[in-house]
């Protein structure tokens, strides 16, 4: 039985949201919270395993309820706003304190769930697969037998999940706004705002930040994102494309299967690194990566708002570093500079 939680200070939403957790077979609500304080005393009670966080509240907004409760327990938070493209900036905070995803809130129907809880129901599905630790099949890229790359840009490859958003702003905020290098990141973000989150990520850091798009080389001096569920991958030509296998990853779109693609068919300076978040996505590609004697990274436990992702790759010793969140962005950007200045005497 998957333990519901909802935190809303609005009566009608908190209503529409447990009509949605009651109507779904195995689904429990175990308590309602009307503000993020109430929500924190009420998780030393009982923790739930999912709580639908609400964004904006008195006494303690579902940011700061998010940070404390990811602080203090082992739990998942999804933010159910009213607006996601309306409160872009305060997701993405949330989700850089802890919250695994976000959606709209269902709109109240007379009959039943209304509009929207369809939506919800899914996300609360996968995050329930996450939590279980559901094994993911590997992208096999081998059917494409065209050889590598070799005469593209030095690339800074990164992945994310839970709390990536301000673990990126971070790390890119080290980087000089034309580094010498071309940068892709992948961040587990729904579709419906990857266009905000981009939007949002391009304000925050001097560098360029920009949606990937179909067909592309990687691009110097830029920061391409994966905008869309399907998986971002390097093909053999160099550019970038959007795959929709494998189809039964639970992680969309998937860090392994960028960092595997590159793997395969990049033989230029490369440096992976992989950062916070839940699960597991990202290991085995980052391993590849060291089997290439390519630098990876791997964020350290106590800097990580959830060691999964970074834990699953130090098992798997697929980090030739481990480094606390403050040293990845300055690390990098010694990287980029030496892999720059090579490049140049190369070229």
């Amino acid at each position: 039985m998957l333990k519901i939680a909802i935190v809303n200070d609005s009566i009608m939403a908190a209503e529409s949201l447990r009509r949605v957790v009651e109507s779904v077979p195995g689904y429990r609500l175990v308590w309602v919270a009307y503000d993020g304080r109430e929500a924190l005393h009420k998780c030393a009670d009982l923790c739930p395993d999912i709580i639908l966080m609400d964004l904006i509240m008195p006494e303690m907004d579902g940011i700061e309820a998010t940070r404390a409760i990811c602080a203090q327990y082992q739990c998942a938070i999804l933010v159910v706003t009213a607006s996601v493209d309306g409160h872009a900036g305060k997701v993405f905070e949330a989700m850089g304190a802890g919250a695994l995803d976000a959606v709209n809130t269902p709109v109240l129907g007379a009959g039943g769930n209304g509009e929207g809880a369809d939506m919800l129901i899914t996300k609360i599905r996968t995050i329930a697969t996450l939590l279980r630790g559901k094994p993911q099949p590997r992208f096999d890229s081998a059917a494409v037998s065209r050889p590598p790359v070799s005469d593209g840009p030095p690339l800074i490859a990164i992945g994310a999940s839970t709390g990536g958003p301000s673990a990126l702003c971070e790390v890119l905020k080290a980087l000089a706004p034309d580094p010498g290098v071309a940068i892709v990141i992948i961040q587990h973000v729904d579709e419906q705002f990857a266009a905000s989150f981009t939007q949002w990520l391009d304000e925050q850091v001097a560098l360029e930040v920009r949606a990937a798009r179909p067909g592309e080389p990687l691009a110097l001096n830029t920061a391409l994102v994966c905008a869309r569920e399907d998986h971002l991958v390097l093909g053999p030509d160099g550019r970038l494309d959007y795959s929709p296998e494998p189809r039964s990853l639970v992680y969309r779109p998937s860090v392994d299967v960028f960092f595997d693609s590159v793997a395969k068919y990049y033989k230029n300076q490369v440096i992976g690194v992989l950062l916070t978040g839940m699960g597991k996505d990202g290991a085995t590609g980052l391993k590849a990566m060291r089997d290439l004697n390519w630098c990876t990274i791997a964020q350290d436990e106590a800097s990580c708002a959830v060691y999964g992702m970074p834990k699953a790759a130090k098992e798997l010793q697929a980090a030739s570093e481990i480094l606390s969140l403050v040293n990845i962005g300055p690390r990098l950007a010694e990287w980029a500079e030496q892999a720059a200045s090579s490049r140049r005497l190369t070229t």
